[in-house]
C-alpha cells in the first residue's frame, strides 16, 4: 500500500468545517469550537447484559463468546473478542440478554471484517491475523473497536441498535414528542479516535422499524449513538 490513508475521511473533515462555519466566523470575533459535543444516549434502567456470537462467515461457524452474569459488570468485562484474518470475511454479533434469558434481540453486528493495516504492525499479508476487541460502555450506548486505527481495503459494516434507551433519548425520564423529534431529525452515529479526541458525526442509514443505524467503517475507533 501507499502511505497510510488518513483515519478521518475527507467527507468527515468537510462536515466539521461546515459546522465550524455555522458556529462562529472571523467577523464575530468568536473562535468556533473544535467540534460539537454530542448527547450520548444512555441505557435505560439497570446496567444491561449481553451475549456475543462469533461468526466466521467464510466457514459458517459460530459460538458463544460472552455472557454477562446477573448484577452487572465493570467496563473492562463488557468485552468480546474474535480473530480476524487478512483475506477472510469475519463478523461478530452481540445480543441483549433479557432477565428471562432471551438472547434474540441484537444490539450490535460487525460484519465483513477483513483487516488490511494495523498501527504498529503495518500492512497485513494474506493469512495474517489480528485479535479484534469489541467493548461496550455499560452506561452509554457506545462501543470501542480495537485495535484503534485498524484499517480495511473494503469497509466493514457496523450495525448498532439504540433500542436499549427505551425511547427516552434526551434522558429526562419521560418518553414524549421531544424524543420522537430527536429520533427522526437529530440522532446518528458519532465517532472519535480516542478519549482525548473530538467526536464527529459519520454517515449512517437509520432503520426506525428496529431502532438501529448501519454505517460503513474504514477503520476502528470509538462509536456512539448520539445527537
Amino acid at each position: 500500500m501507499s502511505p497510510r490513508r488518513s483515519l478521518i475521511p475527507l467527507a468527515f473533515a468537510l462536515f466539521v468545517a461546515g459546522c465550524s462555519d455555522e458556529v462562529g466566523s472571523p467577523q464575530s470575533g468568536v473562535e468556533p469550537p473544535l467540534a460539537q459535543t454530542p448527547h450520548l444516549l444512555r441505557w435505560a434502567g439497570s446496567v444491561p447484559q449481553f451475549t456475543a456470537i462469533d461468526a466466521h462467515s467464510s466457514r459458517g461457524a459460530g459460538g458463544v463468546l460472552l455472557t454477562a452474569p446477573p448484577g452487572g459488570l465493570s467496563l473492562n468485562q463488557y468485552t468480546a473478542t474474535f480473530l480476524a484474518v487478512r483475506g477472510e470475511q469475519r463478523s461478530v454479533q452481540i445480543n441483549y440478554l433479557s432477565v428471562t434469558g432471551d438472547t434474540s434481540s441484537p444490539f450490535l453486528r460487525l460484519e465483513g471484517v477483513d483487516p488490511a493495516y494495523v498501527p504498529g504492525r503495518g500492512d497485513l499479508a494474506p493469512g495474517d491475523s489480528v485479535l479484534i476487541t469489541v467493548t461496550i460502555d455499560p452506561y452509554n450506548i457506545k462501543v470501542s473497536l480495537e485495535p484503534t486505527g485498524l484499517q480495511f481495503d473494503n469497509p466493514a459494516q457496523l450495525h448498532i441498535s439504540y433500542g436499549g434507551a427505551d425511547g427516552d433519548l434526551n434522558g429526562d425520564g419521560v418518553v414524549d414528542d421531544s424524543d420522537a423529534y430527536i429520533e427522526s431529525q437529530l440522532l446518528g452515529i458519532w465517532y472519535r479516535e480516542g478519549a482525548e479526541s473530538a467526536w464527529t458525526r459519520i454517515p449512517a442509514a437509520q432503520a426506525l422499524s428496529d431502532k438501529s443505524f448501519t454505517s460503513a467503517l474504514q477503520h476502528f475507533s470509538d462509536y456512539a449513538v448520539s445527537w
